[in-house]
């Protein structure tokens, strides 16, 4: 009987403990925490940092091709008449050299009749000699300049097509940029929910905060009229803007050429230092330079953040280190 005790002694105590590990295993762990929507948001300014500068990149490669393009159809335009007038001008000069051969200058009919000896040769072919060099002469302008087009042409031609090579395989990418964007904005609607998804409110007071009537104050109330707009990359309105499209738009309005392209807008204009800064200024962050915004007083700026968000209101330090900042016009 003690023998049977001690057998069933054992098998309890080994029950017990596969109870107890059991029940190590069945005590709920502790629930991960639900991310908080700032860290969403470093999240997402991290991704979007290296994304934006692959559609700034886009940017500049599409409008390469657009004015390279533009400039070969002026390129055309012009060579089709230089063609047309070096083609007439050697018709009409070949006519002369024709009707001088078979006429002859006077003093060359002269002297084949009266001596008819080769003298009269002589003259006739001294006399080609000078429409040979008026010819030369009449068409030498026309077919230099001709000749110059072409040669512009052919260096362009190749230029382009090394262009549309690299606009092609942006355009390939397209999709996969834009499903890291739609990859961003689901974050953004986890974080805040779908109908909180704009980061609070877009308008942070007046905008612009003082406004002038200067081309930057001009250029700022632009951009401020923009507010609410959609996130639309690579776009510059009506229906959305990217963060370079808006501020070529809202310079554009009081007559300042930008391009679509942080890259070209950074060295647009003056610098100035943040302690002159001014609205309408343009702000620029990133190494290499991949965002901008324009400024609208009180250490405010009007910007396109990124995918998921729309025009709005934010402070200039909001986007990290600023790069630079610049004043066009």
């Amino acid at each position: 009987m003690k023998r049977v005790g001690a057998r069933r002694a054992a098998i309890l105590r080994g029950l017990l403990g596969v109870v107890a590990a059991v029940g190590v295993l069945l005590v709920p762990t502790a629930a991960h925490a639900t991310p908080s929507p700032s860290s969403i948001e470093k999240q997402i300014d991290e991704q979007w940092n290296k994304l934006e500068s692959t559609i700034e990149q886009y940017n500049d490669v599409h409008n390469q091709l657009i004015k390279n393009r533009a400039q070969l159809k002026k390129i055309n335009a012009r060579l089709e008449p230089l063609q047309l007038e070096v083609d007439l001008a050697m018709s009409h000069v070949g006519g002369m050299a024709a009707d001088a051969y078979k006429q002859g200058s006077p003093g060359a009919v002269k002297a084949m009749i009266v001596s008819g000896s080769p003298t009269g040769l002589t003259e006739k072919l001294s006399f080609l000699d000078q429409i040979a060099r008026h010819q030369r002469q009449a068409v030498a302008g026309a077919a230099e300049l001709r000749d110059k087009y072409a040669k512009d042409k052919a260096a362009l031609v190749t230029l382009t097509d090394a262009v549309a090579i690299r606009d092609k395989d942006l355009g390939a990418r397209k999709k996969e940029i834009q499903k890291k964007v739609d990859d961003l904005q689901k974050m953004r609607i986890r974080a805040y929910g779908a109908a909180g998804a704009n980061d609070g409110p877009l308008r942070t007071g007046p905008c612009p905060v003082a406004y002038t009537n200067d081309k930057g104050g001009r250029a700022a109330q632009k951009a401020c009229d923009l507010i609410g707009k959609p996130y639309i990359f690579g776009a510059e309105g009506p229906g959305g803007y990217d963060c370079s499209g808006l501020t070529k738009v809202a310079w554009a309005s009081v007559g300042v050429h930008l391009e679509h392209f942080t890259g070209d807008q950074i060295h647009a204009g003056r610098a100035v230092s943040r302690s002159d800064i001014q609205p309408g200024d343009l702000v620029f962050y990133g190494s290499p330079v991949h965002h901008v915004g324009i400024y609208v007083g009180g250490n405010t700026m009007v910007h396109a953040p990124h995918t998921g968000d729309h025009v709005r209101m934010a402070s200039i330090d909001r986007s990290g280190a600023i790069t630079g900042i610049r004043r066009p016009g």
